[in-house]
């Protein structure tokens, strides 16, 4: 399982993904599930995967592969809108399905791979896309500011309460790590490390990144303030 989030404000972009996969109970494992294409002044492309480990390496490495133009066609640095760098990604998981799908139905198995890819292109706002397994999409609006891939449920309710267009990426960030700190609490197919980008509208480069691992001074801080504030409140509610 994996947990993945990816926000559009009118500020800019924030993404952030955990790094545990597993194949049973006892075989865990840390990949990190955030792929950067940069190239600062012209565009800046991030990719979230959550599903099938093979699945999803096979897509980012196919798509890497294409983006050093070895078969000419068009690819993620000549793609010219964020529009048609999410059908590349959606060609690329249809490609690995229909190399790989045959053998995998041989042991009851389908192609499992989904994408949050976001970014900016030079001369075109930020746009986020959410990718599924047959590689078709939606993209983000002013009504859903943010998506979400992997588990989910346990995560979403501080955003829907914070986020909206208008937050800013500070207390975007503060959010996005309560989410996840409330996922891994409830469950442990979720996982540190966690990666984070916060992208500043316009910039056109990713010089933002972090990474939280087990024990990191302010994740900590914030997980515990943040248990002892809910506490508080729920202290002060009033009683039936």
């Amino acid at each position: 399982m994996t947990y993945c989030v990816a926000i559009k404000l009118d500020a800019g972009m924030l993404f952030a993904s955990d790094s545990r996969t597993n194949a049973g109970f006892d075989n865990f494992a840390k990949f990190c599930k955030m792929t950067l294409f940069e190239r600062p002044g012209d565009r800046v492309v991030v990719m979230l995967s959550s599903g099938s480990l093979a699945g999803t390496q096979a897509v980012i490495s196919l798509l890497s592969q294409r983006a050093k133009g070895e078969d000419h066609g068009p690819n993620l640095w000549t793609a010219a809108t964020m529009f048609d760098v999410a059908g590349l990604v959606g060609d690329a998981m249809r490609a690995v399905d229909t190399r790989d799908g045959k053998y995998l139905k041989q042991s009851d198995l389908t192609f499992n791979a989904s994408f949050l890819v976001g970014g900016q292109i030079r001369g075109e706002p930020p746009r986020l896309f959410r990718l599924y397994s047959e590689g078709n999409f939606i993209e983000a609006s002013l009504e859903t500011p943010f998506f979400q891939t992997g588990e989910n449920k346990y995560g979403k309710p501080i955003l829907d309460r914070v986020i909206r267009r208008e937050t800013s990426l500070t207390d975007a960030v503060k959010c996005v790590l309560v989410s996840f700190d409330s996922t891994m609490r409830s469950n442990l197919s979720v996982g540190m490390p966690i990666d984070l980008l916060c992208y500043k509208k316009d910039s056109l480069k990713a010089p933002m990144r972090r990474r939280f691992d087990d024990g990191d001074v302010y994740f900590t801080a914030l997980s515990r303030q943040w248990s002892e504030g809910i506490r508080h409140v729920f202290a002060h509610l009033p009683e039936l």
